[in-house]
């Protein structure tokens, strides 16, 4: 028997049409399950950041991201996208670590947990913590073939050794090259920019073919360009979507770990994002929302609603491909 019975409100009896101030905080109020049967797409946190290179904090971000989130609806009012309706989604908690202060030990133990979420058939949509979680996950997903990417950051994250460590957050993507995780002929790398020590840093983005979109023709070609090449790259073959908001200039973005003035905004993430509707999406993730350096919440706002719309255009290609009879 239910406690409480919805005397006056009958759609009251879906928790995500009740009032957004209610309820325990899960990923856009869907229901909490850490039994994988009967998901097909699992809502994640990875509250790690042991890989990050400058600010800390990123490890709070799923917590926050799951209250903020509580203001998501159930329609994309632009794409026309009902992510709920398309797929059975579930937030399937944390990929919490034993043993954090451990980095190689600590990243397999992420890519253990997404083992058994792809393992079910579940497509992961995640929220980090820093940038270095992406390896593990891709070490998962992309095990049995290398995938495609669209990549939105200020820095490529195809860096090598930094102080005495090569995983860390600024190089998840060379490894993954490196381990043929990620083709990096059918990746492209949005919105990158800022001061550098080394000329040299991303030379491993260019040599190894990925397509990087340097902030400059972001704004000399416009979205309609960016979603052109990014279709283009990714092709039709299994494609991850990675979105580090310090690829959004910091004026919409404060609080994230490295953060780099001149970015694109907010709604231009989302029109870029909804462009990549139709390609074969197999995850993606959010990554180095760092709570405390926003005290006003507008980050992790800002995450929650990122991670709605590429769950929007993972779903819609999750349905796509099993002939969009889901639930």
């Amino acid at each position: 028997m239910p406690l409480k019975n919805h005397r006056d409100y009958a759609e009251f009896a879906d928790p995500m049409a009740r009032p957004r101030y209610t309820g325990i905080p899960t990923f856009m109020r869907t229901p909490y399950a850490e039994e994988v049967g009967g998901v097909d797409i699992g809502l994640i946190g990875v509250p790690f950041d042991g890989g990050v290179t400058n600010r800390t904090g990123a490890r709070h971000g799923p917590r926050e991201i799951r209250n903020q989130s509580s203001l998501i609806r159930k329609i994309n009012q632009t794409s026309g996208i009902s992510p709920f309706d398309l797929c059975r989604v579930a937030d399937l908690g944390d990929a919490w670590l034993e043993q954090p202060f451990h980095l190689k030990s600590a990243l397999e133990e992420i890519a253990d947990f997404y083992r058994r979420v792809h393992a079910a058939g579940i497509v992961p949509i995640s929220v980090g913590g820093d940038h270095s979680v992406t390896l593990p996950i891709l070490r998962a997903i992309a095990a049995a073939r290398p995938v495609g990417m669209v990549h939105f950051d200020a820095h490529c994250d195809t860096g090598d050794d930094y102080l005495g460590s090569k995983f860390h957050h600024g190089a998840p993507f060379r490894r993954a090259v490196e381990e043929g995780l990620l083709d990096p002929k059918r990746t492209v790398q949005i919105g990158i920019r800022g001061p550098l020590n080394d000329a040299e840093i991303w030379k491993f983005s260019h040599d190894s073919g990925m397509r990087v979109i340097y902030i400059e023709e972001v704004y000399e070609i416009g979205v309609p360009g960016v979603i052109d090449e990014a279709r283009r790259v990714a092709g039709d073959g299994p494609t991850y979507v990675s979105f580090d908001v310090d690829g959004l200039d910091p004026a919409y973005a404060p609080g994230t770990g490295t953060p780099e003035v001149g970015g694109f905004s907010t709604l231009e993430a989302q029109m870029m994002i909804r462009g990549l509707r139709d390609l074969k999406l197999v995850g993606g993730d959010v990554v180095e929302v760092a709570p405390p350096f926003d005290p006003s919440g507008n980050t992790a706002l800002v995450g929650a609603n990122i991670m709605f719309e590429i769950l929007c255009v993972v779903a819609d290609s999750v349905a796509a491909r099993s002939g969009g009879d889901n639930p």
